[in-house]
């Protein structure tokens, strides 16, 4: 049985996947005094922000990559060198637009770029965002969005600049592009699991982004290579990896979010100085208004175990699998159409809107799924139950702030004498 929907419930479906911000008009006709070329500049040339290049270059032959940065001078030199190869009439990076260090955004802010295309290490990320807004460009910048609570200030901050100036701002959160997932979200938004009860969130695996370690090379450099293993620049993997799935159940329960969240975590395996001083596994539970909801949420980076990335929504009608983009209980239902992955779908739609002259505004979901993140990555370090507001009040930060990074700086964590890293301990560090 499939179940249809009034044109105002289409509307209102649409308003919460973020997409239809897409339509509103008077946007900064960005590609700029009389030119049809759209000028990209990239931030962060790791495989993400390559593959977002790589994207953004391959919606049109009107796009055009001008500037490059990254916090190593080669990686950026190398990174502009393997697009110039998939797409050399598109690639326009000469070595004066080639950036490095921890302010590189600047440079390629400045560079004349149209769009700034953000994904280096996700503490930078709010800051690099605002520091584009100001400047006039439009925005893609990859999730996380932020890693803690000063930073979901200073993306709201952006976030609101960018209406003031009719710009895009587009967040990597994929999921709500993805045809298979829309089609489900409209699904439950018509009732067809009744209300929703109880959510289980996953997002295990085994570890990511280990790069290991040369011989030779600063302290810091090292963690900066190898940052999704050190919270102070990455987060951990609530944020980097269960975001996905709490922006996604904060799409399917149309914007609502919890008042409080419970956690734990710790490491258990991946003990080694190549794996930083990250968590290998995590679990938190969120409590929302009225306490008749729950949404559980468990990620783990741990090899030799059972892996899962998916959701299950169980509600009074029936049970949504998100991965399947089915449902099952009075009413069944089964996705059939097209399925994407959703990384092409969102640079396909910014640039389309750019050359319309309209924009993408992904802010509202931006802020609180990543908030959810945040809250639910600060529950499992302190052990505690905390509430929203507590920490959003906070305004805690990873130290050193993003604008105190500076070149040769001592960070902020170092290898104990067995050569690994102290991690968190919950019930006792402090945090704010």
């Amino acid at each position: 049985m499939t179940m249809k929907c009034s044109k105002n419930n289409r509307r209102e479906f649409l308003k919460h996947t973020g997409i239809a911000a897409a339509a509103l008009t008077g946007a900064n006709y960005v590609h700029a005094a009389g030119s049809d070329v759209i000028k990209i500049g990239l931030i962060g040339c790791g495989s993400r922000g390559l593959g977002a290049a790589n994207q953004a270059l391959g919606t049109g032959k009107d796009v055009r990559l001008a500037a490059v940065g990254d916090y190593f001078k080669d990686r950026a030199a190398n990174g502009a060198n393997a697009l110039r190869k998939q797409f050399p009439e598109q690639v326009d990076v000469t070595d004066d637009r080639i950036f490095n260090g921890f302010n590189n955004d600047k440079g390629v802010i400045e560079s004349g770029a149209d769009v700034i295309l953000i994904a280096c290490a996700a503490k930078f990320h709010p800051l690099y965002a605002k520091r584009a807004v100001e400047a006039g460009k439009h925005v893609f910048v990859e999730k996380p969005n932020a890693i803690d609570a000063a930073g979901i200030h200073t993306l709201e901050a952006a976030v609101a600049l960018a209406r003031e100036k009719k710009l895009s701002f587009l967040s990597g959160l994929h999921s709500r592009y993805c045809p298979q997932y829309q089609a489900l979200v409209e699904q439950v938004h018509n009732g067809a699991i009744g209300d929703v009860r109880m959510i289980q969130s996953t997002f295990l695996r085994s570890p990511y982004g280990v790069r290991g370690y040369q011989a030779g090379v600063s302290e810091l450099d090292v963690q900066v290579w190898n940052q999704y293993m050190f919270s102070w620049l990455s987060g951990d993997d609530f944020t980097q990896s269960l975001v996905h799935n709490v922006d996604r159940m904060t799409w399917l329960l149309g914007g609502k979010t919890p008042t409080h969240a419970f956690g734990m975590g710790g490491r258990a395996s991946m003990t080694d100085r190549k794996y930083g001083n990250v968590f290998d596994h995590h679990s938190a539970g969120f409590i929302y208004p009225g306490d008749t909801l729950r949404l559980y949420a468990l990620c783990r980076t741990e090899t030799g175990c059972y892996d899962s990335y998916d959701d299950l929504i169980i509600g009074s009608k029936g049970t949504a699998y998100w991965n399947a983009a089915k449902i099952v209980g009075e009413t069944n239902w089964h996705y059939t159409g097209k399925k994407a992955g959703g990384h092409n779908e969102e640079q396909i739609a910014l640039f389309n809107a750019i050359r319309k002259g309209e924009r993408i505004d992904s802010g509202d979901y931006v802020v609180k799924s990543t908030m959810m993140a945040v809250l639910g990555q600060m529950a499992c370090y302190t052990g505690r139950m905390i509430g929203w507001q507590e920490l959003y009040d906070s305004k805690f930060v990873f130290k050193p702030a993003p604008e105190e990074c500076v070149a040769g700086m001592e960070p902020p964590v170092k290898p104990g004498e067995n050569g690994s890293y102290p991690v968190p301990i919950p019930g006792k560090d402090k945090w704010w």
